[in-house]
């Protein structure tokens, strides 16, 4: 483990007081495991502890661990990855939160830690399904208003629900079933007797 990963690792155990399960570090990357029920208080710890300070937000993603190799290992379908970084100290951290409910899953915001979060999250929701409690404007980001489903969830279809075309005669945009038909293609391979021959 690289010198500042140690000096990472032992800085969130006296700030949080964290177990080894919810602390990894695997190739060179701290990776820290909350609970969302106490997400936005060690959030804070993380920005204001002298010894952390994570002043920087770089990117908020989502995860569906439902076709995942290791699924039975984590403790639900969806989770929350932030990804933090200290520019004064020059230390990364990974930091993951599963959502409680896979039907309706739900994390607390964290905009009033960082304001950065705020289109991060409006993204997660968007393709994802998963809610951030106390968002100031939780709405769509990268898809329609009309659109049906969440499109990076393992179980939405590649063709989608629906299609939205312009009709001339009604002159506005309308949606429809999918018309595509579903089907696999698998190239022909043409090869001549001769081939690989010098």
């Amino acid at each position: 483990m690289k010198q500042v990963n140690e000096s990472l690792v032992r800085s969130l155990r006296s700030s949080l007081k964290i177990t080894d399960e919810t602390l990894r570090c695997d190739l060179d990357e701290v990776t820290l495991t909350l609970a969302a029920s106490g997400l936005s208080e060690s959030m804070s710890v993380l920005r204001d502890s002298p010894t952390l300070n994570f002043d920087l937000l770089i990117d908020v993603c989502g995860m569906d661990y439902a076709d995942h190799p290791d699924k039975h290992q984590f403790k639900s379908r969806f989770a929350v990855i932030y990804h933090l970084l200290s520019l004064d100290l020059n230390h990364r951290l990974r930091v993951r939160v599963f959502c409680e409910d896979d039907e309706q899953p739900v994390v607390p915001s964290v905009v009033d830690i960082w304001a950065g979060a705020n289109w991060f999250e409006r993204e997660t929701f968007d393709l994802y399904g998963i809610v951030f409690d106390g968002h100031p404007d939780l709405r769509r980001l990268l898809t329609d208003y009309g659109f049906v489903g969440h499109p990076l969830r393992k179980d939405f279809p590649l063709s989608g629900h629906v299609e939205m075309r312009y009709d001339p005669v009604e002159k506005r945009v309308i949606y429809q079933p999918v018309t595509i038909e579903p089907r696999e293609i698998v190239p022909r391979v043409i090869r001549e007797d001769s081939y690989g021959d010098v």
